[in-house]
């Protein structure tokens, strides 16, 4: 805003040759108009204008538009209307002739500042997944893409409060808590803050944190946040917080509330070939030393590392057994350059790596008389389960064993419920339960098991053993059963996908009311795969689980 026609035109071409969008105005009543109707970051106005001075639409635009910054300049430039300027809310004060270097530096320095300070408010994200999948990577890539500092901190097995809100400083050796620290530490206080492996928060005798990871990742409240040691509130409302878990079923309900939850699957076969192939291989050729000898690994060799010596859903072990092979082949090298091999080909990982330690054992297992194989979703990834059922001599007891929680015992109670009240549709005889006990068991009894979608694992497995029909342990099942014998969706399934594919499961059974994730998922998660979409029990099912007797 100037009065004077020219100089309006001067500062205009200016900065538009700088790359700024500009609107100019005559008077300050113009200016005014023009602030109502549009959203503007910096404002330059003189400081002598006819109607309405500097000042006065110093203070008008502030009551308008608050966000933006307000410049003056004048030809007229005494210490007191300096000081007056600065303290109604202006942000730099020039004197005319305005020199032209001055201004834009002046300029480009406030769009600086605005750019930065800018508090966009968007959702606390909440990386979700298995290990190795790029949590903490795709972070480290958002504060770069941001141009902010990154700073992680692991809050696994956390049990004091403290840690995050700090001490009170009538405590010997108190300090200020772990996120204010970190702050200090990097210097600015809009840094990208990862919480690392939140659903692995405790609880203890000196309080709950994640009762105050409410206050930290709520935007409403974060604004004053209040460190124990400080005692002042502190803004946390600039930093970008992104929280990263296994599972989230395990977070308190009031604080998953305030997460964005983005899974993060697991990778197929192809998937892994490629990441492997242009990354992780030269990566460690180059850690170890060996890029200048232009090592090569064939297609057959890195998909036998991935099938013959790592069973996961992310990419940690497979890039552990390159770096294996590396350093073999360091030592290798060392001794004799000419003995070291150029062409890693499937027959020398025996020789780099040891034998095989999976394999399919789906595919290569025996179908058995009450016996099938499950599909189950861990922190870890999909993974297989299989279920063994077995009847003797007893007094109408149901025996399960295998460490199972709460949710799989119901499971097992209710499908065995639903096979006696069915009986006469099975072809079985209503009292085969009068002088019987039942004994379910899942291997692998050390490890803790629980989760809803084993119901019609467990059912096809009775049904096999009171058939004396053989299960087909290459068919695979997921879902949940129901008294009245409905099928009711889960979740996961995409890992559990990618586990029957590791496994060599030919075929995988999933309820109907899945469909829609079925269909939805890429091909090369379901090649090699029969899909088959099931609402019930029914003869149909059992012959396409179940061998003639």
């Amino acid at each position: 805003m100037d009065d004077e026609e020219i100089a309006r035109t001067n500062l205009e071409h200016i900065l538009k040759k700088e790359g700024y969008q500009v609107q100019t105005a005559a008077n300050g009543l113009e200016a005014l108009e023009k602030i109502r109707r549009g959203h503007f970051d910096l404002i330059l106005t003189d400081l002598k204008m006819d109607r309405m001075d500097g000042i006065q639409l110093l203070e008008a635009a502030k009551q308008i538009a608050p966000q933006a910054a307000i410049m003056l300049f004048t030809g007229y430039a005494t210490v007191d209307s300096a000081v007056e300027a600065l303290l109604k809310g202006a942000v730099h004060y020039l004197s005319k002739p305005i020199k032209l270097d001055e201004l834009r530096g002046t300029v480009r320095r406030l769009s600086e500042q605005k750019r930065l300070t800018r508090n966009l408010r968007g959702p606390v994200l909440c990386f979700s997944g298995p290990p190795g999948t790029g949590k903490t990577s795709i972070g480290q890539s958002i504060a770069e893409a941001l141009e902010r500092k990154f700073v992680r901190l692991s809050l696994a097995g956390l049990r004091d409060e403290a840690e995050l809100r700090g001490h009170r400083r009538t405590y010997v050796g108190a300090m200020p808590g772990r996120i204010i620290n970190e702050i200090r530490r990097l210097g600015v206080k809009n840094p990208v803050f990862m919480l690392d492996e939140i659903d692995k928060v405790g609880q203890g005798f000196k309080g709950d944190p994640a009762s105050v990871l409410l206050e930290i990742l709520d935007p409403e409240q974060n604004s004053h946040f209040l460190d124990h040691y400080l005692d002042v509130p502190f803004d946390l409302s600039g930093v970008m917080f992104i929280a990263t878990a296994n599972l989230v079923d395990y977070l308190p309900a009031p604080l998953l509330d305030r997460l964005e939850v983005i899974p993060f699957p697991g990778y197929s076969e192809s998937e892994k070939q490629q990441i492997a192939k242009n990354y992780l291989i030269p990566r460690q050729l180059e850690h170890h030393g060996l890029a200048h000898l232009g090592i090569e690994f064939t297609e057959r060799a890195i998909l036998d590392i991935i099938r013959g010596y790592t069973r996961e859903a992310g990419l940690r072990n497979l890039e552990r057994e390159i770096a294996t092979i590396c350093r073999r082949l360091a030592r290798i090298c060392l001794k004799d350059q000419d003995a070291c091999p150029t062409l890693i080909h499937e027959d020398l990982l025996d020789q780099l790596l040891g034998p095989r330690r999976f394999t399919h054992e789906v595919a290569e297992a025996q179908n058995r008389v009450g016996v099938t194989t499950g599909l189950v979703w861990t922190e870890f990834g999909g993974e297989i389960v299989f279920v063994e059922a077995a009847a003797m001599q007893g007094k109408k007891q149901l025996i399960l064993t295998g460490s199972l929680g709460n949710v799989l015992q119901e499971s097992a109670q209710t499908a065995l419920s639903y096979i006696r009240s069915q009986a006469k549709k099975f072809n079985l005889d209503p009292d085969f339960f009068a002088d019987k006990d039942i004994h379910i068991h899942i291997p692998a009894g050390s490890i803790p098991k629980d989760g809803p979608s084993a119901g019609l694992t467990i059912a096809l497995a009775l049904l096999s053993l009171l058939t004396g029909r053989p299960a087909r342990l290459d068919v695979a099942l997921s879902g949940e059963l129901t008294l009245s014998g409905r099928i009711l969706p889960v979740s996961g399934i995409r890992e559990k996908l990618l586990a029957a594919q590791r496994a060599g499961v030919r075929r995988v059974i999933l309820p109907q009311r899945n469909a829609v994730e079925v269909e939805g998922l890429e091909k090369e998660v379901k090649e090699g795969l029969e899909v088959v979409l099931v609402s019930e029990i029914d003869q149909a099912l059992l012959d396409q689980v179940l061998l003639p007797a």
